[in-house]
């Protein structure tokens, strides 16, 4: 990530941790971030001819947002300008372009056409099952 803005700073010093900040912190230590960038790394564009990708990760976390919060491409957009959890979570600031809906909505379109959500979904639910954990409507429930 790069280095923190006036924003983030303060928004760091702030005491209370809600409850979309804890389960964001939890999704970040029990996903398994590697094995998915690898199933989706092979059919994500590489920099070349036009405008440089943002960063597969970065992608990759906000599709799973917008799975876990039942956001449209629009809402999630919006919800990266105004959410700061939401917004490290994806590992961005607003120092630096935030991914238009439409540009989220092409990395949907990618992992549709590949057949890559389910996957990546079943993943994530089978490893969040090895630690006894299940996810329902963005919480984790010990099971």
């Amino acid at each position: 990530m790069s280095q923190m803005s006036f924003s983030d700073f303060e928004y760091a010093g702030k005491r209370k941790q809600t409850r979309r900040e804890r389960f964001l912190a939890e999704m970040d230590q029990v996903v398994p971030w590697a094995g998915l960038l690898e199933l989706i790394e092979p059919f994500y564009p590489k920099a070349g001819g036009g405008r440089k990708p943002y960063p597969l990760e970065t992608m990759l976390r906000i599709h799973l947002l917008q799975n876990w919060f039942s956001l449209s491409d629009p809402a999630m957009e919006e919800a990266l300008y105004e959410i700061t959890p939401m917004r490290q979570f994806a590992r961005l600031t607003l120092s630096a372009p935030i991914p238009e809906d439409t540009t989220i909505m092409n990395f949907r379109h990618l992992l549709e056409k590949h057949q890559l959500a389910p996957a990546i979904l079943a993943v994530i639910n089978g490893y969040l099952q090895e630690k006894g954990l299940s996810l329902r409507q963005g919480t984790i429930v010990d099971a």
